[in-house]
């Protein structure tokens, strides 16, 4: 059987974490590597492919909707469509996922995408069977397959994969397997070829990036010290978790200009019962130690998080605790969340113990310290000049630019005509700060 989609056209649609972004590069540069062309829209594809997050419900009916619409889309150049679901939810599910979209041909899991033009080759000889591999062989990082990279500047660099954490909440270690980490050489290989490709800021990847451990015992305060040698002008980094974030890891942030003065570190909760239920192991104290501990190192870092209303359980003394937290650890913002039961976690069985009135009074008045919290951080930039990544023209207003500055504040700003300045750093002066961004006139 020759391995070749030449003539045909793809088009990956992705929903979800920054790991499934990073696939979906992979997805896109491994069937280009064997003759595919990127279509202008999933509808118009001979392979529509999606990528999928099983993090929270409304992802999987959306799913299912998306996918399903393709069935009244016009019928490709080729004559034949090829439907692709993978990541996460395909990983989950399995064959069963025929039930919910039947149009579905192939199925590869978080695992599988090096098998992904033999499945779709496969799958056009014989359109009426579904194909799945879900299979969890202890392969390479698909880091090492080709890469169609969505920017020429930014790029993401994953270290490890898998989680060990268990949360109770959480889907990800059924899903993504137990942590596995890349040799540090191989980081730092890919690294300097990113650089040497132009690449100018770099995103250390891992569902627990401080976690990680090298085949001769580094840790990550040594990946972020190898790839800040690299001669990389940014370094970002995500997910990380409060309980192993170390005081060598804050030291190597805060010498390093290129390493970013801005962390992510997921709190959840800030009642003890809560984050105890979900199996986070460590304390509202414990949480607040470490971010004085990075503040005392980085004073000006920008912090944020993600925060779940409504765990089972949860009762407005827990709520209250985790405001109480909001307010004590000044986050410059947060990912806000309803909890969403998950088939398969242990939290699934809890009783909830709360009504829908009182979820969604909570909801509304964590936004609303969030939203306060945010737009007081923002301040900070007002008639202050700011290094931006620029990553383009504005969705909204194709007369500015965007991008993002150190502490991973959107800026929108004006900019003379003339030079583009994709890709570029440029400085900006600031002179409005919203709650979500700030805006501003290139100097």
């Amino acid at each position: 059987m020759s391995l070749s989609l030449s003539g045909l056209t793809y088009f990956v649609r992705t929903f979800g974490c920054q790991m499934n972004e990073h696939d979906s590069e992979r997805v896109s540069g491994l069937l280009e590597s064997v003759g595919a062309k990127k279509a202008g829209s999933i509808e118009a594809a001979d392979i529509p492919v999606f990528m999928t997050c099983s993090v929270r419900e409304k992802a999987d009916t959306h799913l299912y909707a998306l996918v399903q619409a393709l069935k009244s889309a016009p019928t490709p150049r080729s004559g034949l469509r090829t439907v692709c679901i993978g990541g996460c939810i395909a990983q989950r599910d399995d064959e069963m996922l025929k039930k919910h979209v039947p149009i579905v041909n192939v199925v590869f899991g978080t695992q599988a995408i090096p098998n992904l033009p033999n499945l779709i080759v496969s799958s056009r000889e014989t359109p009426t069977s579904l194909l799945v591999d879900t299979s969890e062989p202890n392969t390479a990082f698909t880091s090492e397959l080709p890469s169609r990279r969505a920017s020429a500047t930014q790029a993401w660099l994953p270290i490890m994969s898998g989680c060990n954490n268990f949360c109770t909440y959480c889907i990800v270690p059924y899903v993504r397997g137990r942590e596995r980490s890349r040799d540090l050489a191989s980081i730092t290989y890919e690294a300097r070829a990113l650089v040497a490709d132009g690449v100018k800021e770099i995103t250390l990847l891992g569902q627990n990036v401080n976690s990680y451990q090298g085949k001769d015992g580094e840790g990550f305060s040594d990946v972020l010290e190898a790839v800040a040698k690299t001669g990389i002008e940014r370094i970002r980094f995500t997910s990380s978790h409060p309980k192993d974030l170390t005081q060598k890891i804050v030291d190597v942030m805060a010498a390093y200009p290129s390493i970013m003065p801005h962390l992510h570190l997921a709190a959840q909760s800030g009642s003890d019962a809560v984050l105890s239920s979900m199996n986070r192991r460590y304390t509202k104290a414990r949480f607040l130690e470490v971010v004085e501990m990075v503040r005392e190192s980085i004073p000006d870092i920008s912090l944020t998080t993600d925060l779940i209303v409504g765990f089972p359980g949860e009762s407005e003394k827990d709520f209250l605790e985790t405001l109480d937290l909001v307010k004590r650890a000044q986050f410059s913002s947060a990912f806000t969340f309803i909890y969403s039961r998950r088939p398969g976690t242990k939290a699934a069985s809890l009783d909830l113990g709360y009504t829908d009135e009182e979820l969604h009074s909570r909801f509304n008045r964590l936004v609303e310290l969030v939203s306060a919290q945010s737009f007081a951080f923002n301040q900070r930039f007002f008639s202050q000049e700011t290094e931006v990544l620029v990553e383009g023209r504005s969705k909204k207003d194709n007369t500015l630019y965007t991008g993002h500055n150190p502490e991973n504040i959107a800026v929108h700003f004006s900019a003379d005509e003339g030079e583009d300045l994709n890709g570029k750093l440029v400085n900006v002066r600031i002179e409005q700060a919203r709650t979500w961004y700030v805006t501003g006139k290139q100097i």
